[in-house]
């Protein structure tokens, strides 16, 4: 026996509109209730986090204590952390968006995250470079670092760029210094040198250089004092590989012997480098050597970028809140929700094109844009 069934003649228009307006619905649903899931290292991210809160808090006393006052205009935030438009150790220009967007705790965790895309393990040795210009983020390196259990030897630039820590009696390297006397981080820089142009501090006057001079001596810093660029690299590439070989090169700011001259600067991306970078061999800086020999690299020099990438604020008004951004936190889908519109979506399909009773629901409601059934065998 032949069974016959119904079928519409055609497909009324209103029922591709309710399809398709159930399944925008269905994918604004999915969109917005996306769940939030922690990131891998999530304890360790707020653990650095809150290292990194202690150590500016502490710094920020310092400063008062020592009698420099904080530029509510230029440091709204009050993070004592943001230094002056000029002073005698000013080695460059710079971007105060940029040094407010770096005084954030929160940095710390990114430090984290970029540590382990680089496969650094607990008791590896790191070499780091610390510009003078981002003290905010040098400390956001340690306190990386230290939770990390990682083993570095830091070199840092004295000076410092315009709204770096260029008070005179109060470097990034007396900061460093501080930190290590009351023992919130296990180590200190073994070296620094002058900084600014060619590292040699041409743009300052003689009383400043002086002064960076008497800043290293009094804390204890052996003093690089490069004759040429290629000397430059090359005693700090002694000092990072004595009896050991770093995992991995972290790099703050943007010095001539760490990242090179400005066409190969254009070429680093700020956060993890790969080691298959276009690099010329007559190309010479730490970024191109430690690269040259597998070693991974964080670059740390554009901080808008790189807070736009892991959701922290530019230029905050008050202090961040800890725990705060993408770095801690990935938005994922509701599975059973994007599963269950699109069976839904299925189901209006079947129901309203394939089977005769969605037409018969149409013309039920009083939809006659159908024609009458004809039989199916």
């Amino acid at each position: 026996m032949t069974r016959i069934y119904w079928r519409p003649q055609s497909t009324p228009l209103f029922a591709f509109i309710i399809v398709a307006l159930f399944s925008l619905s269905g994918i604004i649903a999915v969109e917005h209730f996306q769940t939030l899931t922690k990131r891998p290292y999530y304890r360790e991210k707020i653990e650095a986090s809150k290292l990194a809160l202690e150590a500016m808090q502490l710094i920020k006393e310092e400063r008062l204590d020592r009698g420099i006052a904080i530029d509510p205009e230029t440091d709204p935030a009050g993070s004592g952390l943001i230094g002056a438009f000029a002073s005698s150790v000013t080695s460059d220009t710079g971007i105060l968006e940029s040094k407010q967007t770096s005084a954030n705790p929160n940095f710390a965790a990114v430090m984290v995250h970029l540590l382990k895309e680089a496969h650094v393990k607990d008791g590896d040795d790191v070499a780091v470079s610390f510009s003078g210009s981002f003290p905010a983020l040098n400390i956001c390196v340690y306190s990386a670092l230290t939770t990390l259990h990682l083993k570095p030897t830091v070199i840092s630039s004295a000076s410092a760029s315009q709204w770096g820590a260029n008070d005179p009696g109060f470097l990034w390297i007396d900061m460093e210094n501080f930190l290590y006397a009351k023992g919130l981080f296990p180590s200190h820089s073994v070296a620094a040198s002058m900084g600014g142009k060619n590292d040699r501090g041409k743009e300052m006057t003689e009383s400043g250089r002086r002064t960076i001079t008497q800043a290293i001596e009094r804390n204890g810093l052996f003093m690089i004092e490069p004759s040429t660029v290629k000397g430059d690299i090359d005693e700090r590439m002694r000092i990072y590989f004595d009896r050991k070989v770093p995992k991995a090169y972290i790099n703050v700011g943007g010095g001539r012997a760490a990242v090179g001259i400005r066409p190969l600067k254009r070429l680093l991306k700020t956060g993890l480098l790969t080691t298959n970078l276009p690099l010329d061999r007559k190309t010479d800086s730490l970024i191109a050597r430690f690269l040259r020999q597998n070693i991974p690299v964080i670059q740390i020099d554009n901080v808008t970028e790189l807070a736009r990438e892991y959701g922290l604020p530019l230029t905050p008004a008050e202090m961040p809140a800890m725990g705060e951004g993408k770095v801690y936190y990935e938005k994922e889908y509701n599975l059973w929700l994007a599963g269950g519109v699109l069976l839904m979506i299925l189901f209006g399909l079947f129901a309203f094109i394939r089977a005769d009773w969605g037409f018969r629901m149409l013309e039920a409601s009083g939809k006659q844009e159908a024609g009458p059934p004809e039989p199916m065998i």
